[in-house]
């Protein structure tokens, strides 16, 4: 926008009222409008329980946490406490909140919408947008893509933060100094059953870990449900060290720092891994790659490093897709809902994301080598 080339905005809202994976990509959008104008106080708008994943974020000044399920009366306190605050406010969702959020807060609005189901009245509260496409484009070019109406040169850097604490709290739970032995970490639940892989695998692969010589961390998010998935993996899997629901998710992204290797599915936490340089095992079913598989540390795009079908490597991630050949169906998984298994992740043999362990471990060693002195 001209009028943002001439006077910079002082003050910008940006509005990601989604789960945590959404907020976590939402963050390259962040660092780019802190490039473009390294003088404005940025905030961010999330729902309450997602805070965690940008509360520590260097380009940000203030997270504003919202609940999902808020009644009417204190979602009309959140508007009036917003209104026209900002110079800029942007919505990186289609959804009617984020949109009716951004239109509150922002003296100047844009956002995100799909052309072919976007009423009038949403788009009126818009003053410019870019179409959304929720098949072929990454999250992260998604909200990227706000960018070009800007006019500020896009930065794709995914941004994992915490603080000391964090650093602190995740050091404290190892029972040995990570400077000397090598680890592993394993997001073995997930908080949505359809995204989970076989506890059978699991135990599988972290006895391979230990024959390897790297100690296997279970990490899980603190769920009751999840930790008593860890939990149960952990007690099968002798030697490995289980973490599930020790660690503030900041501090798992400190832990993630210095690990060799991290396996994961469709998850914040494989976002995490991804983003931080550490090899990553991304283990995918039914979600659609293209458009939520892992974005490397150091890729530009814009096009997604994922094709819709088939494993690869890009970088510092492996996708690693399921057996069955209806991968990826798109959908929540085989019965169409949260609590179901998805079969082309329960189908997923332990000895094809060993082996993609064995090669990433194997590359890394490599790029060591070749960057050694």
């Amino acid at each position: 926008m001209d009028r943002f080339q001439r006077e910079p905005p002082k003050t910008v809202l940006v509005a990601c009222t989604r789960r945590l994976g959404d907020v976590l990509l939402a963050t390259p959008l962040v660092r780019s409008l802190r490039r473009a104008w390294p003088d404005a106080a940025i905030d961010m708008l999330v729902f309450r329980g997602t805070e965690s994943v940008v509360e520590s974020n260097p380009d940000l000044r203030d997270v504003i946490a919202v609940g999902e399920s808020d009644s009417l009366g204190r979602r009309a306190g959140t508007f009036r406490a917003l209104w026209n605050r900002y110079d800029l406010a942007c919505s990186t969702q289609t959804s009617d909140r984020a949109t009716l959020y951004a239109a509150a807060a922002g003296r100047v609005v844009v956002g995100t919408l799909d052309p072919s189901n976007a009423p009038a009245w949403k788009r009126g509260l818009l003053d410019a947008w870019v179409p959304f496409d929720d098949l072929n484009v990454h999250t992260v070019s998604s909200g990227l893509a706000l960018c070009s109406i800007l006019g500020v040169e896009r930065v794709a850097d995914v941004v994992v933060s915490w603080n000391d604490a964090d650093e602190a709290q995740a050091l404290q739970t190892l029972p040995f100094n990570p400077s000397t032995v090598p680890y592993a970490v394993l997001h073995v639940s997930p908080k949505f059953p359809y995204k989970t892989w076989t506890a059978k695998g699991w135990v599988q692969l972290a006895h391979w870990l230990g024959a390897a010589g790297l100690r296997p961390i279970i990490v899980a998010g603190p769920e009751a449900s999840e930790i008593e998935q860890a939990d149960s993996i952990a007690r099968r899997a002798s030697g490995a060290l289980n973490l599930a629901g020790k660690l503030r998710l900041p501090a798992v992204g400190a832990l993630l720092a210095d690990a060799r290797i991290y396996v994961g599915t469709d998850t914040a936490v494989t976002h995490m891994a991804a983003a931080i340089g550490v090899p990553t095992i991304a283990l995918f079913g039914p979600s659609n790659p293209v458009k939520w598989g892992p974005w490397p540390k150091g890729y530009v795009g814009p096009e997604s490093p994922w094709k819709m079908v088939g494993s690869n490597r890009v970088g510092n991630v492996t996708l690693v897709q399921g057996e069955t050949a209806c991968v990826p169906c798109r959908e929540e998984g085989c019965e169409r809902r949260v609590g179901s298994l998805s079969d082309c992740l329960q189908h997923l043999p332990a000895g094809r994301v060993i082996e993609a362990v064995r090669a990433a471990i194997g590359a890394g060693r490599a790029e060591q080598a070749a960057a050694a002195p």
